[in-house]
C-alpha cells in the first residue's frame, strides 16, 4: 500500500530515537507512514535480531505506523552498489512514497552514514526506468535527514514540534527493553549520567526551545526551504 511517508534507519530503534515523535505526529495527522529498518542489527551488543524484530513491531504499533519491513542487509556492513540500491529501490517504488526519512549524513556508527548515502544514491536510482524495468518507476519528491544528536556539523533546516507526542515517542523506545533498559547512552546519543531516556527528553527539550516550544525533532534538507508569505513564518525573533 502507498503511504505518505517513508522512514529508513540502519537498525531497529533507529528511526524511534530519531523521528519517532515526527511518525507519531503524522499519523495523529492522519498520514500513512511505513519503516523500513535496513540490517536486523545482529552485531548489537545486547539481544538478538529475533528479539530486537518483535521489539520493533511493538514500537511501530506505538507511534501508528501502518507497516514496517526489514531488508535484511549486514548490520556493520551497510553499503550503496548497484545490488543494494536495487534492492531498496523496490521498495520505495513499491511504498510510493512522497517523502523520505534518511539517517544524519555524517554519525558515530559507520551504518548510519553509509545508510544516508544508500537512500539518496536508491531515491535516485528509484526514478530511473531501466533500473528494475519490472517494477513501475517512482522517485519521491523529498529527502529529510533526521539529525537528533548529530548537531555538530549542521543546522537544522526545520524542527518538528513534538510537545504533544513526545511521551508516544519515548513509549515506542521503551519497546526496545533489550538495547534500553539499563542504558546510559545509545546509538548517536551521548551519555550525560543520566538514565538513557532523561537524555532523550533533555535533547528534545533543547531542539524544541530552537522553535520556542517544549520538545522538537530536528531535519535537515540539501535543499533551501520555499516559503510564499513571510507573514505566516513563526518562531518569534526575541
Amino acid at each position: 500500500m502507498p503511504v505518505d511517508v517513508l522512514a529508513v534507519g540502519a537498525h531497529p530503534d533507529d528511526v524511534e530515537l530519531t523521528c519517532g515523535g515526527t511518525l507519531a505526529k503524522l499519523h495523529k495527522l492522519g498520514r500513512t507512514t511505513a519503516i523500513l529498518d535496513l540490517t536486523r542489527g545482529e552485531m548489537g551488543s545486547r539481544g538478538t535480531p529475533e528479539l530486537r524484530a518483535t521489539e520493533a513491531a511493538a514500537a511501530a504499533a506505538v507511534l501508528g505506523v501502518s507497516t514496517r519491513e526489514n531488508l535484511g542487509l549486514p548490520d556493520s556492513g551497510v553499503v550503496s552498489t548497484p545490488e543494494t540500491r536495487e534492492q531498496l529501490a523496490r521498495v520505495i517504488r513499491r511504498f510510493a512514497p512522497r517523502i523520505v526519512i534518511a539517517p544524519a549524513p555524517r554519525g558515530n556508527h559507520p551504518d548510519h552514514s553509509a545508510a544516508s548515502k544508500l537512500i539518496r544514491d536508491a531515491v535516485f536510482v528509484s526514478g530511473l526506468a531501466k533500473v528494475a524495468p519490472d517494477v513501475p518507476k517512482h522517485r519521491p519528491v523529498k529527502i529529510v535527514h533526521a539529525i537528533a544528536y548529530r548537531e555538530d556539523h549542521v543546522k537544522p533546516t526545520f524542527v518538528v514540534d513534538i510537545s504533544d507526542e513526545l511521551e508516544t515517542k519515548l513509549n515506542a523506545v521503551r519497546c526496545f527493553a533489550s538495547q534500553f533498559d539499563g542504558a546510559l547512552s545509545a546509538g548517536e546519543a551521548y551519555p550525560t549520567g543520566d538514565p538513557f531516556l532523561h537524555v532523550l527528553r533533555h535533547q528534545a527539550a533543547h531542539y524544541g526551545s530552537l522553535i520556542r516550544r517544549r520538545f522538537g525533532e530536528p531535519f535537515f534538507t540539501y535543499e533551501t526551504m520555499r516559503v510564499d508569505d513571510i507573514t505566516t513564518l513563526d518562531v518569534s525573533t526575541f
